[in-house]
C-alpha cells in the first residue's frame, strides 16, 4: 500500500504556511501555474525520469511506475490543494504521485534536481509555446498590411512631417514604411529564440549536482537547443522575459503609431479612411458618431506594454545573481499578460486593418490643396528658370504665404502670382505656363516621379514591398522549422516514455 505524505516539501520548517501567505502568494501562482504549466511540468518530470534511468541513477523498473503513474496525473488533472501544507504545484504533483507509488519510488523523481532548475525551465517552455504562437500573429498581421499596401498604389494622398502637410506620398508608400520598421520589430523578436530557447535543468539549486547526469539527453527530449552552460546561470537567468517583452513592447510601439495615424486620418477633418462597422462603435447619445475604437484600444495596449518592462526591469535589477523569487516569481509575473496583450495587439489590428476602406478620392481632393505639392512647384523653377533653389524656396513661400492670408488654398496658383513674388524678389518673369504648373502641382505625378530607391513611385513602392514579403516569407520558414523542431522532440519524448513503459 502506497504511504501517505505529510508536510514532506517543507523540511526543517515546523510550522505550516502562514493562511495570508497561501491565499497572496502560493494559490495564485499554484493556480497560474496549473492553466500554464501543468502539462510542462509533467513533461519535464517524464524527461528527467528517462534521463536519470538511462544514467542507471534510479533504475528502469522505478522509472516505469513513475512514468505510468505520470500518466494518470496528467488524466485526471486536479486544483493544487494546500490542505497538508503543500506549497506549490509541483510539490502538489509529486505528492500525488508519492500517494500512488509510495516514497520509495516517487521520492526518486526529484533526484539530482530542485524546484529551482525545474522551474527555470517550465517558464521557459511555456514562454516557447506562447511565443511562437505571437510570431505566428504578428506574420499574419504584416501579411495583412502588405495586402492593403498593395491595393493602394494609386492612393496619393499628403505625407506629414510635425503634423503639418508634407509632399505626396501614395499610401502603399506609407505602408511600406511601416511595414519596414515592422520587419525590425519582428528580427529583434526572432533573435530572442536564441537567448530563450537554452535547457536550465541540472543546474539544480545553482550548484550542480555530483549525479552523473546528462543534460543533454534533457534538453533534446524537450525540444531546446542545448543546456546553459552554468549552473548558476541556469537559475539566475530571466533576461529572456525582459528581452521577450521589449521587442513586443518596441512592435506595439510601432502598431500604436499606425493606429494613431489611420485614427487622425478617420475624422471626418481628414476623412482619408473610414473602419469597416464590425470594427466601431457608436455613441450612446449622439447618433452620428462612428468611433473606431479598436485604433483606440491598440494605442493603449502600448502604454500596458511600456509598463511592463518597467515593472520586469525593476524586478530585475539590485538583487543576487542567483535564484530568487524577485527573478522566478515577480520579474516574471507579467510575462503572460504581457504576452496575452500583445495578442489582442495584434488581433485588432489584423481585424481593423484587413476590413479597412480607403476614401482614394478624398485623399488626392486634399492633397491638390493643401500645399503639399509646392516643393516639386520650387523645383520647377529651378529647372526651367535657372535659379538656386533657396531663391525658388523664397519665391514659393511668397506665394503660400499670400494665399493662406487671402484663405485661398493652393488649387489658385498660377502663373500670376508666380510671377508677381518672382518679379518682386527677382525683378525677372518666370517660364513657367500655367500648364507646367498644373503639371507641377500635379500630386499623382510627383510621386510617380520619385524613382530612386526608397521613392514613391509605384514601381519603387512595389520593389519595396517584394522585398518585405520575401523577408515574411523567410521569416515564415524559420517559424515553420522551429514549431518541427519542438514537434519531434515531443515526439522523441513520446517514443522513450512508452519504450520504457513497455519494456
Amino acid at each position: 500500500m502506497a504511504e501517505q505524505a505529510k508536510d514532506f516539501s517543507r523540511g526543517k520548517i515546523s510550522k505550516p504556511l502562514a493562511q495570508e501567505i497561501i491565499k497572496y502568494i502560493n494559490d495564485p501562482i499554484a493556480r497560474s501555474d496549473f492553466e500554464h504549466s501543468y502539462d510542462t511540468m509533467l513533461d519535464i518530470n517524464r524527461a528527467h525520469v528517462l534521463m536519470l534511468c538511462k544514467q542507471h541513477i534510479i533504475s528502469e523498473e522505478v522509472g516505469k511506475k513513475i512514468l505510468k503513474a505520470t500518466d494518470e496525473i496528467q488524466q485526471n488533472r486536479i486544483l493544487p490543494d494546500f490542505s497538508e501544507n503543500i506549497e506549490d504545484l509541483y510539490t502538489n504533483l509529486e505528492g500525488r504521485l508519492i500517494k500512488m507509488v509510495g516514497m520509495e519510488v516517487g521520492g526518486q523523481q526529484h533526484t539530482a534536481r530542485s524546484r529551482n532548475d525545474l522551474g527555470a525551465t517550465v517558464v521557459r517552455m511555456d514562454t516557447r509555446k506562447y511565443y511562437l504562437q505571437l510570431a505566428g500573429m504578428f506574420n499574419k498581421m504584416r501579411k495583412t498590411i502588405l495586402s492593403l499596401a498593395r491595393d493602394n498604389y494609386d492612393a496619393v494622398f499628403s505625407g506629414y512631417t510635425h503634423m503639418q502637410p508634407s509632399e505626396p506620398v501614395s499610401f502603399a508608400h506609407y505602408l511600406s514604411a511601416v511595414l519596414a520598421g515592422l520587419a525590425r520589430d519582428y528580427k529583434r523578436y526572432a533573435n530572442v529564440w536564441d537567448s530563450l530557447n537554452l535547457c536550465p535543468l541540472g543546474g539544480c539549486s545553482m550548484g550542480s549536482t555530483s549525479y552523473n547526469i546528462d543534460r543533454n539527453y534533457t534538453a533534446k527530449l524537450l525540444g531546446f537547443n542545448g543546456p546553459i552552460q552554468n549552473s548558476i546561470d541556469c537559475v539566475a537567468s530571466r533576461d529572456y522575459v525582459l528581452e521577450t517583452v521589449v521587442t513586443l513592447a518596441m512592435a506595439s510601439d510601432t502598431m500604436s503609431r499606425l493606429a494613431f495615424d489611420l485614427y487622425i486620418w478617420s475624422t471626418p477633418e481628414f476623412g482619408y479612411i473610414e473602419v469597416d462597422d464590425s470594427c466601431a462603435v457608436c455613441s450612446s447619445i449622439m447618433p452620428q458618431k462612428k468611433n473606431p475604437f479598436t485604433l483606440e484600444h491598440m494605442k493603449g495596449l502600448a502604454g500596458h506594454m511600456e509598463g511592463f518592462v518597467v515593472g520586469i526591469y525593476s524586478c530585475m535589477k539590485n538583487i543576487i545573481y542567483s535564484h530568487s523569487k524577485d527573478t522566478s516569481v515577480e520579474a516574471t509575473r507579467y510575462l503572460y499578460e504581457a504576452m496575452h496583450d500583445m495578442e489582442i495587439d495584434f488581433t485588432l489590428a489584423n481585424i481593423t486593418i484587413g476590413t479597412l476602406k480607403v476614401k482614394k478620392d478624398r485623399m488626392r481632393d486634399n492633397a491638390l490643396r493643401n500645399f503639399c505639392t509646392v516643393t516639386e512647384l520650387a523645383n520647377y523653377l529651378v529647372r526651367y528658370d535657372d535659379i538656386s533653389f533657396r531663391q525658388a524656396h523664397h519665391i514659393v513661400a511668397d506665394v503660400v504665404g499670400n494665399l493662406c492670408k487671402e484663405g485661398l488654398d493652393s488649387s489658385h496658383i498660377d502663373r500670376t502670382r508666380v510671377n508677381e513674388a518672382m518679379k518682386e524678389q527677382l525683378g525677372a518673369e518666370t517660364k513657367l505656363t500655367d500648364e507646367l504648373i498644373k503639371e507641377a502641382l500635379d500630386p499623382s505625378r510627383i510621386a510617380e516621379a520619385k524613382k530612386c530607391i526608397g521613392g514613391t513611385s509605384a514601381e519603387e513602392v512595389k520593389r519595396q514591398l517584394d522585398l518585405l514579403e520575401e523577408q515574411i516569407d523567410a521569416d515564415e520558414k524559420v517559424l515553420a522549422d522551429r514549431l518541427m523542431y519542438l514537434a519531434q522532440a515531443k515526439e522523441e519524448l513520446n517514443v522513450a516514455v512508452k519504450k520504457l513503459e513497455n519494456s
